[in-house]
């Protein structure tokens, strides 16, 4: 059993910056994939980014690249998204995800997730 809790989120001017954090629970957390996804509300979750147990491989949605970071470390069990340039359309709850093994890029294959936390952005 994986325990994710994600924190950061808020409230931002676009342009502005935040990073999400997520601290996941138990021994077994550098033995896993993790993610974000983000939830608009009246919109289906999608992804965002990815990350491969090492942080050696990284996935990013086409509409964040360039803009959004994920890292982590495993010595924290925590996963980070580091998001720039923020845009309004990137308001939305945000997700941790985690998966065993392989990158959680899609929702249906996703192990664990968190409660979500907020990210609004004002134009």
């Amino acid at each position: 059993q994986v325990q994710l809790v994600e924190s950061g989120g808020g409230l931002v001017q676009a342009g502005g910056s935040l990073r999400l954090s997520c601290a996941a629970s138990g021994r077994t957390f550098s033995t896993y994939a993790m993610g974000w996804f983000r939830q608009a509300p009246g919109k289906e979750r999608e992804f965002v980014a990815a990350i491969s147990w090492n942080g050696g491989s990284t996935n990013y949605a086409d509409s964040v690249k360039g803009r959004f970071t994920i890292s982590r470390d495993n010595a924290k069990n925590t996963v980070y998204l580091q998001m720039n340039s923020l845009k309004p359309e990137d308001t939305a709850v945000f997700y941790c995800a985690a998966r065993r093994t392989f990158l959680p890029t899609t929702k249906g294959v996703v192990d664990y997730w968190g409660q979500g936390t907020q990210v609004t952005v004002s134009s």
